[in-house]
């Protein structure tokens, strides 16, 4: 029971589905013709989500008309359902069963029909209010990042325009006034968030920036904004820890609820190849993945994002895996928060 409803009502949930359906979710990735992410159950319509009452609901945002160099990220929501590698749910770091804590549903695809810019960036937005408004915490797989302007709006809209904190994880800054004149581009999100107030520019903390780009002219913006940033350099000279420390402390000076938005080229190529804008010198993936689990255990993470996986520049599946596993580490965060709120024990392997 999720205890107070979305409304104010004390409701049930009702999570029901065909002893045929589950069968096929059973199948697992191999051999299932059912393709859901980490194999949960398909809802469809906001009634759904009401009956359900899940904690999660996936959400896919299959919009990549904002690139500017290597296309594809569209197809980044259907290979982390159909080509990522599940072994389990137990997680043997935090020795707990995940989905014993936390009820995760897969909301299906915003739609964005082809050429539609406008259009596209109105379904997702509305697709991940239906989430948030019913306090889900929408997981949404991009796209390219131009997703987080409509995602984090809708959330920003159920939580309070200057209430949401945003951490935000990229090689680059994102924070254009324009790219070649489209204001709706993988380099203008943040600063369209910033513009509108939905995220306020002192609690919008950009970590593992590095590259080339953007020019001098709009750091100084960002600066006018109170926009705070940690770059891969600070990140080498002072370690990942003490850096974090420092970015959560800002993007929580004021608000109380967190948003993570995280491109995967803020990933030395090593570990995300599959990716429109590669950038050496990035992030471990070791390292993100846990910095991500503490987030969640830590702070009241209320939506994360994923975007810039383009499936076709792959090797073996890597991008894909990890970009996969940063959603699965934040589930785990907000499970082992919930075991020990509620004084459970731990189970082993974990000492």
């Amino acid at each position: 029971m999720r205890g107070e409803g979305y409304r104010g009502h004390v409701t049930e949930p009702r999570r029901e589905i065909s002893a045929s359906y589950q069968q096929q979710l059973d199948q697992g990735y191999n051999f299932g013709s059912v393709r859901t992410f980490g194999q949960r159950p398909l809802l469809t319509s906001p009634e759904q989500l009401d009956e359900w009452q899940p904690d999660v609901a996936v959400v896919g945002a299959p919009f990549d008309l904002g690139t500017t160099n290597r296309p594809g990220a569209r197809f980044g929501p259907r290979a982390l359902r159909a080509d990522a590698y599940q072994s389990g749910t137990y997680h043997l770091g935090l020795g707990l069963e995940m989905y014993d804590w936390m009820d995760v549903v897969d909301y299906g695809d915003a739609a964005c029909p082809n050429g539609l810019v406008d259009e596209s960036l109105a379904n997702i937005k509305a697709r991940v209010h239906e989430v948030a408004s019913r306090r889900i915490v929408p997981f949404v797989i991009g796209g390219d990042h131009t997703i987080t302007w409509p995602s984090a709006t809708a959330v920003a809209d159920v939580y309070g325009y200057g209430n949401v904190g945003m951490v935000h994880f990229d090689a680059h800054a994102d924070t254009a006034d324009h790219c070649d004149g489209n204001l709706a581009s993988h380099g203008t999100p943040m600063r369209r968030l910033i513009e509108s107030g939905a995220i306020p520019g002192k609690n919008f903390i950009q970590i593992g920036l590095r590259s080339y780009w953007p020019p001098e002219a709009t750091w100084d913006w960002m600066a006018e904004q109170g926009m705070r940033w940690h770059l891969m350099d600070e990140i080498w000279d002072r370690g990942f820890h003490a850096v974090m420390a420092d970015a959560v402390a800002e993007a929580l000076d004021g608000p109380e609820h967190l948003y993570i938005s995280i491109d995967i080229d803020s990933l030395d190529p090593a570990y995300a190849p599959a990716t429109g804008t590669p950038e050496p010198g990035g992030i471990v993936a070791a390292d993100l993945m846990r910095i991500v689990r503490e987030l969640a255990y830590r702070h009241h993470v209320v939506a994360m994002d994923v975007v810039e996986v383009a499936p076709a520049y792959d090797q073996a599946d890597v991008t894909i895996n990890v970009a996969h596993r940063l959603f699965t580490e934040c589930l785990a965060g907000m499970a082992a928060k919930r075991r020990d709120a509620a004084g459970a024990p731990k189970g082993r392997p974990a000492r």
